[in-house]
């Protein structure tokens, strides 16, 4: 397991896309602002660095909690972020971007509200879940061309592929919580510094029922029969939640996410984890007058709270529940993509990626 911990507390200390250091900006201020950011997130990937020279510690790795960050570098530095030239940086700016977007507050992407969050798998557990569980190949990141991705595809021909999906919840790094107060647009801009960009219902369904071996679709990632207990998707929140306002939301709904992939078993045969569970999912679809539009689909971590078969009917009275089947097509705060901010404690995503099809 040691090699296995250093790989997984070394994300990051290589690759974090540096600023070139000619580059200006419209002002002294933003400049300013942007390089004392710079400086914090190096500061805190030198730390993340120097903690993954001692693997045995006891924490980070056994501590559940520990897990959860909230300092808004240490939350960028689990962000990947694609090559620019010089140009394309200029014009896309990732750096201002994730300083902007990224952070502990409702108004940023981050992990929950840490004073209030509950979380029982630590990351020392969650590897060791991971450890004989599918993950990507050789093959696969090198047609992918990216960490964590796997092409997918129909009727078992895996030339067909035309697109490779993250096999983690947003940041897409194996045992760390997935962020959530993202919106649909936000969400966009994060796949897209990755060189990647937001599923689309169709894929994302796709990636969830069908059998790369080209066997029949199942009703869920996992099989045909709902458990509530293989993904997480069967905590009972411990806060009364007050969703009135984005304020209050933060404030009394906890986001009681697990390390991305501690639930070994919940995967699609195509090796994507927590397609049901954990944090619903941001995508985009095409609506009937061509715009693209943000599809919310998925469950969450408290999903035993609204669940129902497929094949069962919605009680006229009581709460309403839904069933959480990979096809299932909720309709969800619908909104083009152009000004899509919809937000909560309980909505990440996760990014796909056009490849050609090998012939």
């Amino acid at each position: 397991m040691k090699h296995v911990l250093a790989a997984v507390a070394l994300v990051g200390c290589s690759g974090a896309q540096r600023p070139p250091e000619d580059r200006t900006v419209a002002t002294q201020s933003l400049l300013d602002a942007t390089l004392d950011a710079t400086l914090e997130l190096d500061a805190a990937l030198d730390r993340e660095c120097d903690a993954a020279t001692d693997v045995d510690a006891a924490e980070p790795f056994d501590d559940p909690m520990a897990i959860h960050k909230e300092e808004r570098a240490e939350l960028i530095a689990l962000v990947d972020v694609r090559p620019f030239t010089e140009a394309e940086y200029r014009l896309v700016r990732p750096d201002i971007f994730l300083n902007l977007n990224v952070g502990p507050a409702v108004t940023r992407m981050n992990q929950g509200n840490k004073a209030i969050a509950h979380h029982s798998r630590g990351q020392r557990a969650c590897l060791a879940g991971l450890e004989h569980a599918t993950s990507q190949t050789e093959e696969q990141r090198t047609r992918c061309a990216a960490p964590n991705m796997v092409p997918v595809y129909r009727h078992g021909d895996s030339k067909t592929a035309a697109y490779c999906i993250d096999q983690f919840e947003f940041p897409n790094k194996p045992c760390e919580l997935p962020f959530v107060w993202a919106a649909p647009t936000h969400a966009q801009t994060a796949c897209t510094i990755q060189g990647k960009r937001l599923c689309t219902e169709d894929e994302w369904s796709l990636a969830c029922r069908a059998d790369p071996a080209g066997g029949a679709d199942s009703l869920y990632a996992y099989g045909n029969d709902l458990d509530l207990d293989i993904c997480n998707t069967n905590k009972k929140r411990e806060n009364k939640c007050n969703p009135q306002t984005a304020e209050k939301t933060w404030a009394t709904c906890d986001t009681d996410t697990e390390p991305a992939g501690s639930f070994p078993k919940c995967h699609s045969r195509f090796g994507v984890y927590d397609m049901h569970g954990n944090v619903a999912e941001i995508m985009t679809r095409k609506d009937k007058d061509g715009t693209i539009v943000s599809q919310l689909k998925g469950s969450a971590f408290f999903y035993a709270e609204v669940a129902r078969r497929p094949d069962e009917p919605q009680l006229p009275t009581g709460r309403e529940t839904y069933p959480d089947q990979c096809n299932y097509d909720p309709r969800w705060h619908i909104e083009p993509m152009t000004g899509a901010w919809h937000v909560n404690y309980h909505l990440g995503f996760r990014c796909c990626k056009t490849i050609p099809a090998i012939h």
